[in-house]
Parts: C-alpha cells; sequence; structure tokens
C-alpha cells in the first residue's frame, strides 16, 4: 500500500495566488482552475476582463492534465500531429496547451488549468502556481 499526498485548500489558496501573481504581472487577465487527481473542480477564478469562455475552458483543461497526468499540451500535439482519431476520446474535453498537472514523489495530486491568454502563456500561468508549493 502507498501513501499519496493530496492538496489541501492552503495549497489552493498559495497555488491561486502564485497563478493570480503571474497574470497580474504580465497583465493577462485568465481564469484559473485547480482540479484533484480524478480531474474535479476544486478552484474556479476568473480574474477582471477574462473572457467569459475560459471559464469554462480552463476547468477542461485541468480536468484533461489531472486524468492524463501530463500536460494537456500532449493531446494538442498528437491531434495537430494527425492522429484527429483522439477527439474522440470519451471524457477529456481540454486537449488545448495550458492544463499542466501537479507531481509529487511520483504521483499526480491534481492540477492546474489556464485559460484567457495564449497557450503557452497559459501553461507559463499554470507553472508559477505550482512552483508555490515548493514541490
Amino acid at each position: 500500500m502507498k501513501t499519496i499526498s493530496f492538496l489541501e485548500l492552503a495549497d489552493l489558496k498559495a497555488i491561486a495566488s502564485a497563478a493570480e501573481a503571474e497574470a497580474l504581472k504580465h497583465g493577462w487577465a485568465v481564469t484559473i482552475a485547480i482540479a484533484d487527481a480524478g480531474g474535479h473542480l476544486l478552484w474556479l477564478q476568473r480574474l477582471d476582463g477574462a473572457p467569459a469562455v475560459s471559464a469554462q475552458i480552463a476547468p477542461a483543461k485541468a480536468h484533461t492534465a489531472a486524468l492524463g497526468r501530463r500536460e494537456s499540451r500532449i493531446y494538442e500535439e498528437i491531434i495537430n500531429g494527425g492522429r484527429t482519431s483522439f477527439l474522440s476520446a470519451p471524457g477529456i474535453a481540454g486537449m488545448l496547451e495550458g492544463g499542466v498537472p501537479i507531481m509529487k514523489d511520483g504521483h499526480c495530486i491534481g492540477a492546474v488549468g489556464v485559460s484567457g491568454v495564449k497557450s503557452t502563456e497559459d501553461a507559463q500561468i499554470a507553472r508559477a502556481g505550482i512552483a508555490a508549493l515548493g514541490l
């Protein structure tokens, strides 16, 4: 039997605060979503000026990264590489860059999804949030 860490409210607040700081530093209006290891939404924060659709896309990216235990951009690359049949994967909708898993001791304990700016910038914000955990 293994012991696996999980995210607590203090962790969510630290991730969200660091992600928000990164977004505001660059003047980016985004939505930040944090999911648990099962892809279930734990936190949703829409910054002023973020597009309404970003409140749908960010949680989908977090969900995809958590379930796949890899960055959501991997799925985007697979599809862009010609494997369009991957679009039919059940239960996975956020196959765009900007979802980053939170890994601890080799286990995915959750994920951060960000939407609202360029996908590479979304991922940058997600990584900044995760960095606040010091893993």
